[in-house]
């Protein structure tokens, strides 16, 4: 009966120590996504309405490899400007972890955004783009799929030119950029 006792003891402590609680985009999302400061919008390829048919093999392929975008956005204003930074900052120290490899950065210190990634060169798992502005805010836009490189984000960029995006599902942004 002691085997047992300290057997279960042990699982639980191993249990608890192998749980992570460092902080992740994912977490930073599930924990504002109904904050009312925050904009959260979750959006499938379905948006960029498509004509597949029309779509070379190249598109086609790229088009498979993306699954869906998260949009998390934080609309500044003069009373909130504590929060923005405070909130800035926590997205600026998730993003410095060695998991998310930056390939790009632009503007100030104060403007400006970033493009990271998550997973090997030819497999991203995860693209992020973190733009920020201290007059309008930060938006954090999380781009995730399968077998991602970047000649598909290429390909992509390139058939979003062709395609008929539903404005209406975008809507809730529109209010951060007024």
């Amino acid at each position: 009966m002691k085997i047992n006792v300290f057997t279960s003891a042990l699982l639980v402590l191993v249990t608890l120590i192998s749980c992570k609680s460092e902080p992740s985009l994912q977490k930073y999302f599930v924990e504002n996504t109904d904050n009312k400061d925050f904009i959260a919008l979750d959006l499938s390829s379905s948006i960029l309405n498509l004509e597949k048919a029309k779509l070379s093999a190249q598109q086609n392929e790229a088009l498979k490899s993306f699954d869906k975008m998260n949009i998390l956005a934080f609309k500044a204003n003069d009373k909130n400007q504590a929060q923005f930074e405070t909130e800035r900052a926590k997205v600026k120290a998730i993003l410095k972890d060695p998991k998310y490899q930056q390939l790009m950065s632009f503007g100030s210190g104060k403007d400006g955004a970033s493009v990271s990634y998550v997973g090997a060169d030819d497999n991203i798992k995860e693209f992020i783009i973190f733009a920020n502005r201290k007059e309008n805010g930060f938006a954090v836009v999380r781009v995730l799929g399968e077998n991602m490189n970047p000649n598909n984000i290429m390909t992509i960029m390139s058939v979003l030119k062709e395609s008929k995006i539903d404005m209406e599902q975008l809507k809730p942004l529109q209010e951060l950029v007024k």
